[in-house]
């Protein structure tokens, strides 16, 4: 119950943000979700950073506001020297910069100004921890000015007083010690309505549910010092679910994303679950043209432990693709390029590009990956996915494929599947493969035509078992060894494994001949019935007359 209550708490924030936004003529518009994750951002940090002093000796036992009181009473020098003993992960917020301070002098005139300098103050103190990487230079600060987003400037010092009393009056102390469950909540509630991104990569909200199956089968039991990485990340779920699973301090996080406002949603993931160390590997740029993610020697590709990713599988990338298919991506486009087609340029299969890109990132003798692909990649029997399929099977990578229901995701009715690798290949050299395509109770959304399939406790449960176990169940897996499936033009579909079953009934003389005699009386009874056919066929082309 007090698990719930805390979340009630943020979720009514929320609302309360946006209902402040739809107020002043931004609801629904493209700064909307601007305003709802930089203002919940700011009231994260600030309590964050409360809670953090709170921790520190001289502080110990104290309420927020005598906390308060008491930075507002030291010296900048002393203010600096404390900021030397809190956590290097919480963002570091001048007394005059805090929402207390801005509540408190909310009522004076230009008080819009004091608002957004208070926020810029806040990214230009943090922006060596804080920032992201946006190319090969920029960086792409915390918090940028918010009330020239209301067009009316005279309304500007309303919005921001609005904005503070909303944050002034909740507090989020209880809420630090909570875990990444906790925050994937609260994360899907605050993207709930942005999560559909007009850039380039990040096409799909990964569910959690497919985010949580992925992290069991890839690292089950966990893993010591690794890298986890994305090159499509979008809003970082399955990399965020798997650092989860692995422990966030025993793994390092790196994404890229073409996208900045993918990246910025990424951000405020990391920070709700404690990854600030990370935040320098987020990197906003095409990864297919610029990876940034690069070995020692600046040029060649890095490779990581763990590859988790959910690429968008179609998108117009026309304008790099003949740069893509040129001698110097060879090494890592090794199966090809797909063509610009004559119409729907957008159609064009960029999913295949990250596949590849995934295959030569991976750690080699001991990186894992799981990828997910539309379930028409698994049997196509020519192209470029057949080839990708050759080379996985030929570099014995394959460790298995879950093929998902339809409609797993919310706004895509692609079916997918989620094809997991691994680097060290597997002792018999024999493969799982899982049909789950039957699983899941399928939920009408509301207020639309669609409809989503979602997957119960006790079918993630068996998916994750069957996997991780390597168990063979009738009409839902098969294990199948790397040389049956040469054979089979690389399928990797479970249903072409199968065994086909005939059942066996044992029949006395006298229940034979019975159905015999069954079939016989069934058959005259067909066979009357098509002599009348006949018969009436017969009789209305006789009565055709030519006029």
């Amino acid at each position: 119950m007090q698990l719930q209550s805390e979340k009630q708490i943020i979720y009514s924030l929320i609302d309360d943000l946006k209902a402040i936004c739809s107020n002043y003529g931004l609801g629904n518009s493209g700064n909307e979700y601007k305003i709802i994750t930089e203002t919940f951002l700011y009231k994260f940090l600030n309590d964050k950073f409360l809670a953090g002093i709170k921790e520190l000796p001289d502080f110990t036992g104290k309420s927020t506001k005598e906390c308060e009181q008491q930075l507002s009473d030291m010296s900048e020098d002393d203010f600096e020297f404390l900021m030397m003993d809190l956590d290097p992960r919480v963002a570091r917020i001048r007394p005059e910069d805090s929402i207390s301070s801005l509540f408190s002098r909310k009522g004076e005139e230009g008080f819009h100004t004091t608002f957004d300098n208070a926020l810029l103050h806040i990214a230009e103190g943090n922006k060596e921890v804080f920032s992201v990487a946006a190319g090969a230079q920029n960086r792409v600060r915390l918090f940028d000015t918010l009330s020239n987003l209301v067009t009316e400037v005279e309304r500007q010092d309303d919005f921001c007083r609005a904005i503070i009393n909303k944050l002034n009056a909740q507090s989020f102390d209880a809420v630090f010690q909570q875990k990444y469950d906790f925050y994937a909540d609260i994360f899907e509630y605050l993207i709930k309505d942005y999560n559909k991104d007009s850039g380039q990569y990040a096409e799909y909200y990964t569910p959690h549910s497919i985010a949580q199956i992925i992290a069991r089968i890839i690292a089950p039991e966990g893993a010591q010092n690794v890298s986890i990485y994305d090159p499509a990340a979008g809003s970082g779920t399955l990399v965020l679910t798997l650092a989860e699973q692995i422990g966030e301090e025993n793994c390092t996080v790196y994404t890229q994303d073409i996208s900045q406002k993918s990246n910025e949603v990424l951000r405020l993931n990391l920070i709700l679950n404690n990854l600030v160390d990370s935040l320098p590997h987020v990197i906003q740029d095409d990864t297919l043209v610029r990876p940034r993610h690069l070995a020692d020697d600046g040029k060649s590709i890095e490779k990581f432990d763990y590859i988790v990713s959910n690429p968008p599988f179609n998108t117009d990338f026309s304008e790099t693709r003949d740069q893509l298919a040129g001698e110097g991506y060879q090494k890592r486009f090794f199966a090809g390029v797909p063509n610009v087609p004559k119409k729907k340029k957008e159609s064009m299969a960029i999913y295949q590009m990250f596949l590849q890109h995934i295959i030569v990132s991976m750690k080699e003798g001991k990186g894992k990956a799981a990828i997910v692909v539309p379930t028409g990649f698994l049997t196509a029997a020519t192209g470029i996915p057949y080839k990708i399929r050759q080379h996985i099977v030929k570099k014995k990578l394959l460790r298995g494929v879950v093929s998902m229901p339809s409609n797993i995701f919310a706004n895509t009715g692609t079916n997918v599947s989620v094809v997991f690798l691994d680097a060290a290949g597997t002792e018999d050299e024999k493969v799982l493969l899982v049909d789950a395509s039957n699983m899941g109770e399928k939920v009408k959304l509301e207020g639309t035509k669609n409809q989503r399939t979602y997957l119960s406790k006790e079918e993630m449960e068996q998916i994750v078992t069957t996997m991780n176990e390597r168990q063979e169940i009738d009409d839902f897996s098969v294990l199948v060894s790397l040389k049956d499936i040469e054979q089979k033009k690389c399928s990797f579909s479970a249903g072409q494994y199968f065994k086909v079953k005939i059942e066996y009934v044992d029949l006395t003389t006298e229940e034979f001949q019975q159905k015999m005699a069954d079939y016989e009386q069934q058959l005259k009874t067909y066979f009357d019935e098509g002599h009348k056919l006949e018969e009436e066929i017969l009789k209305g082309l006789g009565e055709l007359k030519y006029e």
